[in-house]
């Protein structure tokens, strides 16, 4: 039997999703809502509209929702009152995400590990609580970047005036002030029906645009799985005093979880501690963690959808996965878009091509966005791996290419 699904998105996480999903043997057709030159060959596109009712007179089997928007705009929610069953959260699971704050009181509400935080309305309520470095944040959906961790008060202060006076819109009417916790970060995504979960590898991004994780946040310049800073041990306690007690609290306040838990941790002293959850896949994150997956995602998937997920380990290769993130030059500022892109066909054999701001205009491939392609190579170790995505780089061009050339680093820091 085969299945017809239509993945909602059309960026870098979303061509690994279709990519993926493409291998499958129960796929029927592949329905994509977004152009991505990327996406493989046979994709169909719906044209604008309600994207629910479409799946609906379709009769399609799964609705893979890849961005956040959509999820905290209920869009699972309408799928299913329609019949159609979807894989990621409703939108009241979703406020894990679309609310900092909600997510800060329901960690305290279910003993889940997080840093001290304060929540604020008021510029000048929030401005009291500084009192050095912290971390301020947007409460709501600021693609990835309305998180501030401030290494002085004065850049706190900044912030809270900055998020105050709309730089993120409705995103930052409400504040938080969050405890700096001190360690190294990691990233942990569970695949969840609203009891069961399996878990995908470890993985650790590079939000800063610059080499030594300098310069301004972005939505992601690369990321490496697994992290090899979470061994087994710690990956059990994260299950045990995070993912648990999450799916654990949800269902208690009948907003049981399903879909992928993405949890951004902090791995303290104390132990493993959250910074923040996210309910969807994460990008460029995505990209290694399909390409390391060994089994079919497919009824992975749908299983979380329906409920009918069994917990077990799953299928995923030996070795380790890179992705490296090439952007237009002033990314994630201004930045120009258009210009022709060159040695895709030049790219090793072993490197996987993930489209994330591209176009066609005619027959050129041009830039679209600012970040442009995730490169992504697997190798038996992550130093192979990142070996393997940086020919694959260096045989892409276009005007204006850039890229982080440090992508992995904290994992071949520990090997010295």
């Amino acid at each position: 039997m085969t299945r017809e699904v239509l993945v909602v998105g059309g960026g870098g996480r979303e061509a690994a999703l279709a990519w993926k999903l493409s291998q499958s043997s129960q796929l029927g057709t592949l329905y994509v809502t977004h152009d991505n030159p990327g996406f493989p060959a046979g994709t169909r596109r719906l044209p604008e509209g309600d994207v629910a009712e479409q799946a609906a007179a379709l009769g399609l089997d799964l609705v893979v929702v890849g961005p956040e928007g959509p999820l905290a705009q209920g869009l699972v929610d309408r799928c299913r009152e329609l019949g159609i069953p979807a894989f990621g959260p409703t939108a009241a699971a979703a406020m894990l995400e679309s609310s900092k704050g909600f997510a800060k009181d329901f960690m305290a509400r279910h003993g889940v590990p997080t840093g001290a935080y304060s929540r604020h309305t008021q510029a000048d309520t929030a401005h009291a609580e500084i009192h050095g470095a912290c971390v301020v944040k947007a409460d709501g959906l600021a693609a990835g970047k309305g998180v501030f961790v401030c290494a002085t008060a004065q850049e706190a202060h900044d912030a809270v005036d900055s998020l105050f006076a709309g730089r993120f819109g409705d995103a930052g009417t409400e504040v938080l002030i969050e405890e700096l916790l001190v360690g190294e970060e990691v990233s942990v995504f569970a695949l969840c029906d609203g009891w069961n979960h399996v878990l995908l590898p470890s993985a650790q991004d590079h939000k800063r645009r610059f080499d030594g994780d300098k310069g301004p946040n972005t939505g992601g310049m690369g990321a490496y799985v697994p992290a090899p800073v979470l061994d087994a041990q710690a990956m059990s306690r994260v299950q045990s005093t995070v993912i648990r007690p999450v799916l654990e609290g949800m269902l208690a306040e009948d907003r049981p979880f399903t879909g992928v838990l993405y949890v951004g941790l902090m791995l303290t002293e104390d132990g493993p501690k959250v910074l923040e959850f996210n309910v969807r896949f994460g990008d460029p994150e995505c990209q290694p963690l399909m390409a390391m997956l060994d089994e079919d995602l497919l009824p992975l998937l749908l299983h979380c959808a329906t409920g009918t997920l069994d917990a077990r380990e799953l299928v995923i290769r030996d070795g380790a996965c890179c992705c490296v993130v090439m952007v237009s030059d002033g990314y994630p500022g201004s930045y120009a878009k258009g210009h022709p892109i060159s040695g895709l066909d030049e790219s090793p054999d072993d490197v996987m091509v993930f489209h994330a701001g591209t176009r066609r205009e005619g027959d050129l491939l041009v830039t679209n966005g600012g970040r442009v392609l995730g490169i992504t190579a697997i190798g038996a170790d992550v130093r192979e791996a990142r070996d393997r995505a940086y020919a694959g780089v260096r045989s892409i061009h276009w005007n204006g290419a850039s890229w982080r050339q440090d992508i992995a680093h904290r994992a071949l820091g520990r090997e010295s």
